[in-house]
């Protein structure tokens, strides 16, 4: 794979010789596999060959590669040039690469974990499989948890029994003043859970979730945020084309408006989630539901565009890729956010939400407004509660107008 970065016989032979002459061939195809540029990989294979020569000066074999000798090596050479982030990079790849083939063992560091880390680890096993929470929901119960015992419980000398309300109400009006309303629900329903897990394990006798402080929450009064008539084929139209990324961020576009997807199921798409011959897409919803539904002609033309000519090769099965190596697949959300505020700014339309749902909430409003019923919009979004979809009704202004009251003492 040498072959494929240098031209000159030269070259690779100096790099084929020394302690690590039987891996910078496997190091090539590594770079190779992960999209890295003909440049990138040369500059990581150039300082590989400068730590192999070193290596061998200091007669040291590959078997005995770990991070204090690259420390030490990196010792010597910042006192020859300037150290650059790719070469320490290439450094770490190649060890990481030599520990998965067990040619260098790996480093077995026996960290004792703190009594707090102890006990949010217990709660967390406690939370997958005694009440089957999703690893999305643990993620987001925890970190509330772990702050409130930073914070009541600075040197981990656990003390439940001493809690009192005062200690609880205190914490959460000031978290509360520094949190928006969404995180601050969540807030309060992590310590509930929590407290009637430490009930749940004798550590308290008092029913503390009680006295944890309720936020106020109304039914139904927010009104979605979407798009108006007709932005959504001026977004897709003015999304950039001429790029990879452009037709990249077209196709995850085109599957947000025509399908209506949440962000993570977005993320989610595999290769094989698209049925090209019967013309359906598997949707990886929430909780662990699956749903298969019909693959617009636009949206397969946008899909099949993108893996035919932009789709970078790796070994990742995901269907959205990253366009900058190391090639993997998306691992959240940002990248969807930042082709939807793109996608904004080129059509030069303002608003405030720029995440996926913008396009989930502007199909529903649409659907309406053409004459369908909360029950099948309720269907085309996947819901599993008729409720989640009555606060689209709020945006019917034309049936609301009929059914508001006149003014008392207004004109008649």
């Amino acid at each position: 794979m040498l072959e494929k970065f240098f031209q000159r016989s030269f070259a690779m032979r100096r790099l084929r010789h020394g302690p690590l002459a039987g891996h910078i061939d496997l190091l090539a195809d590594r770079l190779a596999a992960q999209g890295y540029s003909q440049v990138h990989s040369r500059i990581q294979l150039r300082h590989i060959g400068h730590f192999n020569r070193w290596l061998q000066q200091e007669h040291l074999s590959v078997e005995q590669l770990d991070e204090d000798i690259i420390e030490r090596y990196w010792r010597y050479f910042m006192r020859k040039k300037r150290v650059r982030p790719k070469e320490v990079f290439a450094l770490t790849k190649l060890l990481d690469l030599l520990r998965e083939r067990g040619v260098t063992p790996s480093r077995e560091i026996e960290a004792v974990p703190t009594p707090q880390e102890t006990l949010l680890e217990n709660y967390k096993c406690y939370l997958r499989e005694e009440r089957g929470l999703a690893p999305g929901t643990i993620r987001i119960v925890l970190p509330f948890v772990d702050r409130f015992l930073t914070q009541r419980f600075p040197r981990h000398c656990f003390d439940f029994a001493a809690l009192h309300v005062k200690d609880i109400t205190t914490f959460v009006r000031k978290q509360a003043a520094e949190l928006g309303s969404v995180q601050t629900k969540h807030m309060v329903t992590a310590l509930r859970g929590f407290f009637r897990y430490l009930r749940h394990c004798g550590d308290i006798e008092t029913d503390l979730a009680g006295c944890v402080p309720r936020v106020p929450y109304y039914a139904f009064s927010t009104v979605p945020r979407f798009l108006p008539t007709g932005s959504v084929e001026k977004v897709l139209q003015a999304t950039d084309g001429s790029t990879p990324t452009g037709r990249r961020d077209r196709a995850m576009l085109t599957l947000l408006a025509r399908l209506g997807l949440r962000t993570c199921e977005l993320v989610r798409l595999e290769l094989e989630d698209i049925d090209w011959e019967l013309g359906q897409i598997t949707i990886r919803g929430k909780g662990g539901r699956w749903s298969k539904l019909p693959l617009p002609s636009d949206v397969g033309e946008a899909i099949a565009s993108y893996l035919q000519h932009d789709r970078p090769r790796c070994s990742t099965r995901r269907l959205f890729v990253t366009q900058r190596a190391p090639i993997t697949g998306l691992s959240s959300g940002c990248a969807i956010v930042k082709a939807v505020t793109r996608a904004l700014k080129r059509a030069d339309i303002a608003s405030q939400r720029k995440g996926g749902y913008l396009f989930r909430h502007t199909l529903a409003t649409e659907m309406l407004g053409r004459g369908a019923s909360l029950g099948e919009i309720g269907e085309v979004l996947r819901h599993r509660k008729a409720d989640t979809t009555w606060i689209y009704a709020k945006v019917d202004f034309g049936a609301l107008r009929k059914l508001a009251q006149p003014w008392p003492g207004g004109e008649r």
